[in-house]
């Protein structure tokens, strides 16, 4: 399963926003240096991402993006979906033959078991991980 790069940097951008929470608004800018992403394409994914729920975005000099829920309270599968639609089984043609059947229900399977996967893993367990790796890779923490 590939995921596209709206999916990927907009869990990138989340979990930076995890590892910062009750710092207040954070920008844009900063999290696309941190990350190494692009910031007119994090500001395409502000809309989606707020209409969500998933994020506050303030304007101004003080403003910036914080999550609207705890990390705990958000899904992966939740954040890729307001980003990217439902995420389902990839439909071969209904009228194909009857040999496409079998493809279509193991496409359809792990697709629901990527789908469970997603459900279970929190943006606080992928902050976590993050933490854990930079610990891991630096020998120390940020």
């Amino acid at each position: 399963m590939k995921g596209s790069a709206k999916g990927r940097y907009g869990l990138q951008f989340m979990v930076d926003l995890a590892l910062r929470r009750g710092q207040g608004p954070i920008l844009v800018d900063a999290v696309a240096e941190r990350q190494g992403l692009p910031p007119k394409f994090l500001r395409v994914l502000l809309g989606s991402l707020k209409s969500a729920g998933l994020i506050s975005v303030q304007r101004g000099p003080s403003g910036g993006c914080e999550l609207s829920k705890h990390p705990s309270h958000i899904s992966a599968l939740e954040i890729l979906e307001a980003l990217e639609g439902r995420l389902g089984a990839l439909d071969p043609d209904p009228g194909a033959n009857s040999s496409a059947r079998a493809v279509r229900e193991v496409w359809t399977r792990s697709t629901e078991a990527a789908r469970a996967v997603l459900k279970q893993t929190t943006l606080a367990d992928l902050a976590a991980r993050q933490q854990a790796l930079e610990v891991d890779s630096q020998g120390y923490s940020i």
